[in-house]
């Protein structure tokens, strides 16, 4: 079973991917983008290919599907609903989601990420915070250093 990780913990997921058809009682459903209502109160599965749209943040989670490691569209998907269309709600990273890659789904704006079975959870939670500062301005930090850096006369 996948690992969630959430908020730099691993945590219980209380959503499921699902096609069309239902969950189990108190799983809440993330549907793909075609079979997806605004009033649903679903979450939303978008593959990393999708063009942003601003009624997609009605969702109270937006998944990102990474069909493979080296796919870096996911991450610009995810600057441009953070940035662009000011989306709140959680942003949850899925697909092929490999520990290296979180230290930047993080900077781009994600909260979560579903690690696949065969991916250490452990060695992804130690990725999440290499740096105490960045020289780049990111989704999570908008200013770059130049602009942080107070000087006096």
């Amino acid at each position: 079973m996948p690992t969630l990780i959430k908020h730099d913990k691993i945590m219980e997921d209380d959503w499921a991917i699902v096609e069309v058809e239902a969950p189990a009682d108190g799983i809440r459903r993330i549907v793909p983008l075609e079979a997806w209502l605004p009033e649903s109160g679903d979450g939303l599965l978008l593959q990393g290919e999708c063009e942003p749209d601003a009624r997609y943040c009605v969702a109270p989670l937006i998944a990102i599907n990474f069909l493979v490691f080296s796919d870096g569209r996911g991450l610009s998907l995810a600057v441009l609903l953070r940035s662009r269309f000011d989306f709140t709600g959680e942003l949850r990273a899925v697909g092929d989601v490999h520990p290296d890659l979180l230290y930047y789904l993080n900077r781009c704006g994600f909260d979560s990420y579903l690690m696949p079975d065969e991916r250490s959870a452990q060695t992804a939670l130690s990725t999440l915070a290499p740096y105490t500062d960045y020289y780049q301005a990111s989704v999570l930090e908008p200013n770059p250093a130049h602009r942080r850096t107070r000087r006096f006369a």
